[in-house]
C-alpha cells in the first residue's frame, strides 16, 4: 500500500501542485505499451472518447490537511502512487488508449472537516480545476468538488463553479457523514443542480454504509428517493 511519504515524493515533482490518479488508466496504458490502440469509429466515422470517470489532487488544498494530507488524499490501492502523474504523462496514457478527453474530478476526503476548513479547500480545487480545463480545453473538462456537508454552502459552490468556472457539474460521494441522499436538508443542493442542468457524479467508493443495505438490486435505492423529489435532476454514478 502506498504510504504519505510515497504521496509527497511524487506530488513534490508535479508541475503547478497538480497529480493525476486514475482508475487504473496509466497501469493499464502501461501494461498495454505495445498494443496499438486505434481512435474509435462507429460505423466507419471517428467519435470523439470521454473518460467521465477521471481523478487529480492538487498539492494547495492538500496543504491545509497538514499530516492529515497523504492519509486523506491518496487512496488506499493497488497501483495508486503509479497513477499519481503529472500533466505531460497523463495526456501520454490518454494518447495511448484513444481517449481524447478526460472529465476530471476529486474523490471527497473534506466530508469530516468543518465547514470553513472544507469550503476552503472546495475553494481552491474548484478555482485549480477551473485552471486547468481552461489551459487545455480540448483534453480537459471537470466536475467541481462541494462543501456537501453544508448545503447552503455547496449550492453557492455549484452555482459559481458552473456559471463563472466553466465546470460541468459536480461530483460527490456516495453519504455524508450518514446523511443520505434522501435526507431533505440536501435537496437544495439537488434543485440547484436541477436549475443550472448539469450532472451530479456519484463516487460512493469508502462508504461501509452502503455495503449491506445497498448491495445488490438495492444499489440505486439512496438515489431513487432523491431523484424522485427532482425529476428533472441527473446522477451518474
Amino acid at each position: 500500500m502506498a504510504t504519505r511519504r510515497d504521496f509527497l515524493k511524487v506530488g513534490a515533482t508535479a508541475a503547478a501542485g497538480i497529480v493525476f490518479c486514475g482508475c487504473g488508466l496509466v497501469h493499464n496504458a502501461n501494461a498495454q505499451q505495445s498494443r496499438q490502440k486505434l481512435p474509435v469509429s462507429v460505423n466507419g466515422k471517428r467519435v470523439k472518447t470521454i473518460d467521465i470517470h477521471s481523478h487529480c489532487h492538487f498539492r494547495e488544498a492538500g496543504a491545509l490537511l497538514g499530516a492529515d494530507a497523504g492519509r486523506l488524499q491518496l487512496p488506499p490501492v493497488n497501483g495508486a502512487v503509479e497513477a499519481f502523474v503529472e500533466i505531460d504523462k497523463r495526456l501520454a496514457a490518454m494518447d495511448a488508449q484513444a481517449v481524447d478527453m478526460e472529465v476530471l474530478s476529486i474523490n471527497p476526503y473534506w466530508y469530516d472537516r468543518d465547514r470553513e476548513l472544507a469550503g476552503q479547500i472546495v475553494k481552491i480545487q474548484n478555482e485549480k480545476l477551473a485552471e486547468l480545463c481552461a489551459s487545455k480545453p480540448e483534453r480537459f473538462a471537470a466536475f467541481a468538488s462541494l462543501t456537501l456537508q453544508a448545503p447552503d454552502l455547496a449550492v453557492q459552490e455549484l452555482e459559481t463553479a458552473v456559471r463563472k468556472q466553466g465546470l460541468k457539474g459536480a461530483a460527490i460521494g456516495g453519504v455524508v457523514n450518514g446523511v443520505e441522499f434522501s435526507d431533505p436538508k440536501l435537496h437544495p443542493v439537488w434543485a440547484k443542480a436541477e436549475e443550472l442542468g448539469v450532472p451530479l457524479f456519484i463516487h460512493p467508493q469508502g462508504v461501509p454504509e452502503l455495503n449491506k443495505r445497498l448491495s445488490g438490486n438495492g444499489a440505486g435505492s439512496a438515489t431513487r428517493s432523491a431523484i424522485r423529489s427532482r425529476p428533472r435532476s441527473r446522477s451518474l454514478t
